[in-house]
């Protein structure tokens, strides 16, 4: 019989210098060399938690139903600190309990939780510093031979969560937005998303966005809509609301960077 083919997505924050990533693609082919291995990022910013949560949450839906998602961001490696498996209808996520699986569980409305303690599934020999190799590539490559997720430990009801801001709604009508993330492009991503526009009724030709004293008005559809190095907001692909510089960085030409507010009002 073939073995049973699958997805597995690796986001880490190892880089490409080192031979991490690669070692974990080699442990997992060792126990199913017909995984279909594909990196979302191995850049991610070293123990940047929250850059890894966002990542993920802007990836894994485009993956097909099945796929099994890795997330190795993990300060706490060797600690007390839990390993996960979250099945939801139609991914499975293996993570560290540091909060990383926030945007996911905030977003699936139907999600179960396993602590992974089962060593059956892990190599012979465990490191303090390289559970990715050791646990997650193994367990990983386990679930794409088809084992039950159930197998690998008991339900957990709680996880540790990290902090995901809300934009807030004034009682004149304005709305307080913050940038999330910047990318490597420079580009400025709010945690105001379509939804939350249309169910304020904005006109996004009219919308004016304040950031200190500079001013954008209107929400554009293309970077192109403005003029070289000027700045603009438009949804971006992971489709929340972005401050944009047309061919430039709008973190280094505006000076905002995470953390920062933003008002949005007619």
């Amino acid at each position: 019989m073939p073995k049973k083919q699958s997805i597995i997505t690796l986001i880490t924050d190892f880089g490409l210098q080192d031979g991490y990533v690669g070692v974990m693609k080699g442990a997992m082919a060792n126990i199913n060399l017909s995984a279909n291995v594909i990196d979302i990022s191995n850049n991610i910013e070293p123990q940047n938690i929250f850059h890894a949560a966002y990542v993920l949450n802007s990836s894994y839906t485009y993956f097909p139903k099945g796929t099994i998602h890795v997330v190795v961001v993990d300060p706490g490696v060797g600690s007390d600190r839990k390993i996960l498996c979250l099945k939801t209808d139609d991914y499975l996520f293996l993570a560290p309990d540091n909060g990383v699986l926030s945007f996911v569980t905030a977003k699936e409305e139907s999600s179960s939780i396993r602590e992974v303690t089962n060593g059956t599934f892990f190599l012979p020999i465990i490191s303090n510093t390289f559970h990715g190799r050791d646990i997650f590539a193994p367990v990983a490559a386990h679930l794409s031979k088809g084992i039950n997720y159930k197998e690998l430990g008991e339900r957990v009801e709680k996880i540790n969560q990290i902090d995901l801001p809300k934009p807030i709604l004034s009682p004149d009508g304005e709305l307080t937005a913050e940038i999330i993330y910047v990318d490597s492009f420079g580009n400025l991503i709010t945690n105001v998303n379509r939804e939350i526009i249309d169910r304020m009724k904005i006109d996004l030709e009219r919308v004016s966005i304040t950031m200190g004293r500079r001013r954008i008005n209107g929400i554009c559809s293309s970077y192109t809509d403005v003029g070289d190095n000027e700045a603009l907001a438009i949804f971006g692909s992971s489709g929340y609301l972005e401050i944009s510089v047309n061919l430039g960085s709008a973190g280094d030409v505006l000076k905002l960077k995470k953390g920062d507010k933003l008002i949005l009002g007619n």
